[in-house]
Parts: C-alpha cells; sequence; structure tokens
C-alpha cells in the first residue's frame, strides 16, 4: 500500500539495459531526487544488442544509448552513472558479477536498493521479462544478502578501505507480484522527459506521452493518487 514511503538519503539502482530505470522507476527516483536523496545508477550491459537499423553497428550504439542514459539521469537528478559494460545478452550471474555488485552497494551504501525482480518470468500476461532482467536482479539480490553485509566475502574490499553494508529495503521493479504503490504525480513529466531520451529505443516517440500517462493512471487505479508506479516491495530484517 502507498505509506511507509522511505526518504533516504542514498539510493541505488542496478538495472540490465540504459532505459531500463526509466521505464521501472523514473517517477519514484526523481521524488526521492526532489527530496534530497544522492541516487546512482548502475547500468550493467553496454546495450549493444537492443536496435532492428539495418546501418546500426555495436559500437554506435554503444555510444548512442550511453549518451541517452545520461540524458536521462540528469533530467531526474540522477547523482551519479555507473556503467559496467557487459555485453547485453551474455551476462550471467556469476562470482565475477556478484563482486562487482557488491562491491557497487559498499561503495554508495544505499539505503533504498531498486533492482529487477528475478522470480517474475511473465509479466502482466503480455510481457516476457527479458532474461537480463532476470539475471542481474538475482545477482543484486545475491549481492545484497548475504553477501555486501559479511565482511568475509571479497576480503580485498576491506583491505582497499571499503566496509560492509547491509541494506534494510529494496523495491523490485516489472514485477509480476507487486505490493506497493507509489505517487508520482508530481513527478510525471519528469519521468516522460527523461524517456523521452531515449530515442533508439521508443518506436513512435510522439505517442509516448499519452502511453505513459495512460499506463501511470492505470497504475493508480485502485489508490488515491492520479499517476502511480508499482514495485514489489522488500523490507528486510535490521
Amino acid at each position: 500500500m502507498p505509506n511507509n514511503f522511505p526518504t533516504p538519503e542514498r539510493v541505488l539502482v542496478i538495472v540490465a539495459h540504459p532505459d531500463d530505470p526509466e521505464f521501472g522507476a523514473a517517477g519514484t527516483v526523481a521524488l526521492w531526487a526532489s527530496q534530497g536523496a544522492a541516487v546512482t545508477y548502475v547500468i550493467v550491459t553496454d546495450g549493444s544488442k537492443g536496435s532492428a537499423e539495418k546501418d546500426m553497428t555495436r559500437e554506435k550504439l554503444i555510444a548512442l544509448r550511453e549518451e541517452e542514459q545520461r540524458n536521462a539521469a540528469a533530467a531526474l537528478g540522477v547523482t551519479e552513472l555507473i556503467f559496467l559494460g557487459l555485453p547485453d545478452g551474455e551476462i550471467e550471474n556469476n562470482n565475477i558479477l556478484r563482486e562487482m555488485l557488491v562491491r557497487q552497494i559498499r561503495i554508495y551504501k544505499p539505503d533504498v536498493l531498486v533492482t529487477h525482480d528475478p522470480t517474475s518470468r511473465i509479466v502482466g500476461g503480455s510481457y516476457l521479462n527479458h532474461r537480463d532482467h532476470r539475471t542481474v536482479g538475482d545477482a543484486a539480490l545475491d549481492a545484497t544478502f548475504p553477501l555486501a553485509r559479511d565482511r568475509l566475502n571479497y576480503p580485498e574490499h576491506e583491505r582497499e578501505g571499503l566496509d560492509p553494508h547491509k541494506v534494510f529495503d529494496v523495491f523490485l521493479i516489472f514485477s509480476d507480484q507487486p505490493n506497493y504503490w507509489v505517487d508520482i504525480s508530481s513527478t510525471i513529466d519528469l519521468k516522460i522527459k527523461a524517456l523521452q531520451s531515449h530515442k533508439s529505443q521508443i518506436a513512435n516517440l510522439d505517442e509516448l506521452e499519452e502511453r505513459i500517462r495512460e499506463r501511470g493512471r492505470s497504475t493508480a487505479e485502485h489508490v488515491s493518487f492520479e499517476y502511480g508506479e508499482i514495485f514489489r516491495r522488500v523490507q528486510l530484517n535490521r
């Protein structure tokens, strides 16, 4: 339900591709940023496969999508962007990726972590959740608990001055088991502006605004605000 909304000092968003944070959580991110939170994005893949254009190359697409993501993040007030640059469509939940994500958690010490729901294979009866989404979500949750918490995981971090960190609040995007609604009526315009940055990924850009407004209205249909975003929220034991 739309209560007990956190007012974090630090938010870490770990997602698979450029544009995932905007589709999944841009209104909420903008709300936290407006409240003074330092929001960091970690984009795991290079986004290099997401184009059907005949003359598009991997190198051009990587550069284009990074620029689009930087513009979108700036529109929302995101503080910092980290691009891990792993190959789009080829990532695995392995020790290499988990160490990378634990490192980011220990560096940025988030009060709230936002990532993909790895349990969602089919969302809304009409969307097959991307394998990268599920893999990143799985690795991010593994990194959150117990790996980032326990100091004997990746002891080289401690030698580098990175202390263990425990995350208490997780917001999962693209979930088929949502349990938490956020009022984004005050930030829906920023969500739309951020999404408009992702020109390489959005067909019929002229129709985007109404599509996002309709989705926001539909999400908030059974709650008391005009536009909403929806999450599966997990509040971990302290």
